[in-house]
């Protein structure tokens, strides 16, 4: 008995380390997860606001930065392309683009309140903002 509680013991004392290094998703590290998310939506702003363009090579310079970001954090550039490329993170993201737009009070039937959402967004200098402006 007291051999079996020495022997898990020291597995768990392996084990722990292992977990400590075990990198979260990309979608957890908020640092990578909120930038891409604003690019993400000043994208769909642009694309359904004529009056409104995004700012091809700021946000080009977002996602590079992000990805250096990310290679310093331990992530791969295959790791990287696997998360962007993946089909059910995409889902998830326009889920929560679209959730966050509803809240914002942007409606797809109605492309003007992309507009009105994206000029607040220049206005507040947000990290959204930053990445339109007004043709």
């Amino acid at each position: 008995m007291k051999h079996t509680l020495i022997a898990a013991i020291a597995a768990c004392l392996v084990l722990v380390p292992g977990l400590a290094t075990a990198k979260p998703s990309l979608r957890d590290v908020p640092e990578i997860e909120d930038p891409l998310f604003a690019v993400a939506l000043a994208k769909e702003v642009a694309d359904h606001c004529d009056s409104l363009s995004a700012r091809f090579f700021k946000g080009l310079g977002e996602l590079r930065r992000l990805r250096a970001r990310a290679n310093e954090l331990g992530y791969t550039d295959t790791e990287i392309r696997a998360y962007i490329s993946s089909d059910a993170e995409k889902s998830r993201m326009r889920a929560k683009g679209e959730r966050f737009l509803a809240q914002n009070g942007v409606s797809y039937e109605k492309t003007e309140t992309f507009c009105t959402f994206g000029r607040a967004e220049i206005k507040k200098n947000s990290a959204i903002g930053v990445l339109l402006r007004a043709k």
